[in-house]
């Protein structure tokens, strides 16, 4: 096999591996990585309605690329909603994203009389976060989940930027969970204390 076969077969491979990402900032860098090789591949061989087709697919993937980075910290893009703990829309959430909860949060369990927190974009959720009173004015975050298709975002930033949402409910101070894994919090005034990460409403 030539070099030029490896190549057009290699940007084939990454397109079609592009297609089968669930994380949608990945799938569009590896589609324009894949749209790129392929153009160059169409154009060494002089297949130009092939180079055509892969110059618009890269554009399209650049385009929308430009705007999940633009508003990827954009507080107009993402939507918090407080809902009940025992709101059956909650419940129906937790309960499809089960499995893939108990993946990165092993431990946890629903309860009743947690505060809870849906982000949305547009009218997707991306994101939900559960928080437990733990007395003395600390809200302890027991849940900080991110569904899979926004996981290279962190959409959970907005629940915390907001601090009214805890204020309101008179809390002074936000702790994460012990060994949650997510490095964000520091970007949002958080403070790293022993296992878990605080923030000082």
């Amino acid at each position: 096999m030539s070099w030029l076969d490896a190549l057009g077969w290699a940007g084939s491979a990454l397109l079609v591996w592009s297609l089968l990402q669930a994380r949608i900032l990945r799938l569009r860098v590896l589609n324009l990585i894949g749209s790129l090789i392929l153009l160059v591949f169409n154009a060494l061989i002089e297949v130009w309605p092939m180079v055509a087709l892969n110059a618009v697919l890269a554009a399209i993937n650049i385009f929308y690329l430009l705007r999940l980075l633009r508003t990827r910290h954009d507080e107009k893009t993402y939507t918090v909603v407080e809902v009940g703990a025992e709101d059956n829309f909650l419940r129906h959430v937790l309960d499809v994203h089960a499995d893939d909860i108990a993946a990165f949060f092993p431990g946890f369990k629903w309860r009743p009389d947690r505060l809870a927190f849906l982000v949305l974009r547009d009218d997707e959720i991306v994101g939900v976060v559960l928080v437990r009173d733990a007395g003395d004015g600390v809200a302890q975050v027991e849940l900080d989940y991110v569904t899979q298709r926004f996981r290279d975002f962190t959409p959970g930033e907005f629940v915390y930027k907001r601090s009214r949402l805890f204020t309101e409910h008179g809390f002074r101070k936000v702790v994460t969970s012990p060994g949650m894994v997510e490095p964000y919090y520091p970007r949002l005034g958080f403070r790293r204390e022993g296992d878990a990460y605080v923030l000082d409403l």
